[in-house]
């Protein structure tokens, strides 16, 4: 009986041992999880940071107190449903990359995201430079947009530079450096606003020569701009 019980003893310390680590790893792993997400309830800087974007693209008209309550909740909501997110009321990852709300541990890919940002920047200015803000970071959706369907290329390098495709890049404006004002329209855009309502084309309708942009649906009028799909 002593003999069984001690050759018996190794296994089952390592069993526990393997239990323990297990349940460790999966404790670590929920309160990162945890730690990644805001949801009702929840206070802090990153609540703060959550309501000054949704409040500044019109999602959110409450008070930027960093206090996640009903108001946030349904903007967050709002923000989820018009950008094809899970609609769960909770800034997990995937919303608040979205959101342009990066952790630590998301900061990969900056050089790529800053090249973006510029190129982006630029085809706002040679595009949309006079235009309401609003409508700048329309211009800049329309770039985004097109980078999602599957009727253009699939980079903004690509979009932007597709043959025929901008004013700015044919008359040469895609070259000068853009203001902060175009900047920062192209980095809401990149965050996730989208004025022009899914549009993948626009124009101005007084100097429009082109009969077919005429015949396409549109989303919404801004400033000179008609932006349609």
């Amino acid at each position: 009986m002593i003999i069984r019980i001690k050759r018996n003893i190794k296994p089952i310390i390592i069993i526990s041992i393997l239990v323990t680590i297990f349940i460790g790893y999966n404790v670590f792993v929920r309160s990162q999880e945890i730690q990644a997400l805001s949801k009702y309830g929840s206070r802090g800087s990153e609540v703060t940071q959550i309501q000054t974007k949704l409040k500044r693209w019109g999602y959110y008209n409450g008070n930027i107190d960093g206090i996640y309550g009903s108001h946030t909740l349904s903007a967050v909501k709002y923000f989820q449903r018009k950008n094809g997110l899970t609609v769960d009321g909770i800034a997990g990852p995937a919303t608040l990359r979205a959101m342009g709300i990066y952790t630590s541990s998301s900061s990969s890919g900056s050089s790529s995201n800053s090249s973006n940002l510029n190129l982006l920047a630029r085809v706002v200015y040679g595009e949309a430079r006079g235009e309401p803000y609003t409508g700048q970071v329309a211009v800049a959706a329309v770039v985004l947009n097109r980078v999602k369907s599957s009727s253009f290329p699939n980079t903004i390098s690509g979009v932007v530079y597709q043959a025929g495709a901008f004013d700015a890049v044919r008359d040469g404006q895609i070259n000068l450096s853009p203001n902060s004002t175009a900047i920062k329209a192209a980095q809401d855009a990149l965050n996730g606003w989208d004025p022009s309502y899914g549009a993948i084309y626009y124009f101005n309708p007084s100097t429009a020569t082109n009969k077919w942009i005429w015949s396409r649906p549109m989303t919404v009028t801004i400033g000179r701009h008609r932006f349609c799909k």
